[in-house]
């Protein structure tokens, strides 16, 4: 077995450029609020009258040479650059949201609201804060600043242009918008935490999916019940070709992270047709993930963090982008579903709904990054067979998923055999 000096003195490297950093940097803690830029001098009590605000999302990015060399430019533009919402209240809000309870994300903070129809919603924030997930030696060695200025690799508001792309191609979506939520009574015990924040609205993946443009929608359920389902119904199958079109797109919007918990399923019931369960993605927050600097540089390396995959016109690292998710759901898949759909998604996904998906965002935020997204896209689509093939190829090279995905309380295991049903481990 060869040593690897090069790692190591990667990872040297690695260490020597954030002790150097680290120096210059501030302390950031805690989850930022948005910062109200118009109208000028609001208080709580004249927000409430109006129908909406001017704010930016947060100012904590700032940086200057040295910070941009080390910890890259990333999207600290569209971070402080000032937008437009409204003013929205849980009781005018279709027809009236009730408060359920709070999300368990690590990074965001969510919480789920009851509307009419059996109609599920979540309230998703803009700012994160990653405290949970830096380890104590981070701290400790006054280095965890440097993962919290690392999410300015995301985009604060790429969400809202990942739901037309994915209209465009036939994809569901949550169909989210941007609110922001005054303090308020509606929110009761909830509003000292969630007041006066910058929310994206969503549909949440659960419920009865009475919203879902779909003929013979039953309910939407998550993906541990849908593990349930196929064994208890083994007649029952999930739409394969939906979920392939729906990771090759995530592909081209260069979306890592997209594990089991981040999917629902919309249950689909015909008369004299077995149930069929349509993937649902959800949580866009890694969508154009866009890294630079040079410790992100490092960081994204195959051999330091797989799973960190850079937005760039190609994809460095497709194993990084494939997770236990489609071994458990896509291994059996054959190639030449990867490929039809692969070459479907070429033709559908045009140049102008491309640019149209950008619509969503106001004018200044398309000049500061649609051109390279769009141009990195449509590199992308051109490779995306070549993608699809690689794809199939990692599938089969891992082979069956012997261990639980994320979030399964049980140990379901896809099996082949038995007509490729789901089979309990023992």
């Amino acid at each position: 077995m060869k040593f690897p000096y090069q790692r190591i003195i990667m990872f040297c490297a690695l260490l020597l450029v954030i002790f150097a950093t680290c120096s210059s940097c501030k302390t950031m803690e805690g989850m930022p609020k948005a910062i109200i830029v118009e109208p000028q001098g609001t208080n709580p009590e004249t927000i409430n009258t109006q129908d909406s605000i001017t704010v930016i999302a947060t100012n904590r990015f700032k940086t200057n040479p040295i910070k941009n060399l080390f910890q890259g430019k990333n999207y600290r533009k569209a971070w402080k650059t000032p937008i437009q919402v409204p003013v929205k209240f849980l009781d005018e809000i279709e027809g009236g949201l009730i408060p359920l309870e709070m999300g368990g994300g690590f990074q965001t903070l969510s919480m789920d609201l009851q509307g009419q129809k059996d109609i599920i919603y979540t309230l998703r924030s803009v700012n994160k804060n990653p405290d949970e997930l830096i380890p104590d030696f981070a701290h400790k060695l006054n280095i965890g600043n440097i993962v919290m200025d690392g999410m300015s690799a995301q985009h604060p508001y790429g969400a809202l242009v990942v739901a037309p792309l994915a209209e465009a191609v036939g994809i569901l979506h949550t169909h989210p918008r941007l609110i922001y939520l005054p303090h308020q009574a509606q929110l009761d015990t909830f509003d000292s935490r969630y007041g006066g924040r910058l929310f994206l609205l969503e549909y949440e993946p659960e419920g009865s999916g009475a919203w879902v443009d779909r003929e013979g929608v039953k309910a939407i359920i998550d993906t541990e019940d849908v593990q349930k389902m196929l064994l208890k119904y083994p007649n029952s199958n999930i739409d394969e070709r939906a979920l392939v079109r729906a990771r090759l797109f995530d592909l081209m919007i260069g979306d890592w992270d997209r594990h089991a918990k981040q999917w629902g399923w919309v249950v689909i019931e015909k008369e004299n047709e077995p149930l069929t369960y349509v993937p649902l993605p959800t949580d866009r927050d890694n969508a154009f993930y866009n890294p630079n600097g040079i410790i992100l540089w490092l960081i994204t390396r195959p051999w330091s963090q797989p799973l960190l995959r850079p937005f760039r016109k190609k994809i460095d690292h497709l194993p990084g982008m494939i997770k236990p998710f489609d071994q458990y759901f896509l291994l059996n898949v054959p190639e030449n579903i990867f490929l039809e759909v692969a070459e479907e998604l070429q033709v559908d996904f045009t140049d102008e709904e491309i640019e149209a998906a950008f619509d969503s965002w106001p004018a200044t935020f398309n000049q500061l990054d649609k051109e390279k997204m769009v141009k990195y896209m449509k590199a992308r689509r051109a490779d995306l067979p070549t993608y699809a093939k690689a794809f199939k190829q990692v599938l089969l090279e891992r082979g069956e998923l012997l261990v639980p995905l994320k979030g399964s309380s049980e140990m379901y295991i896809r099996k082949k055999k038995n007509n490729d049903q789901l089979n309990t481990a023992e």
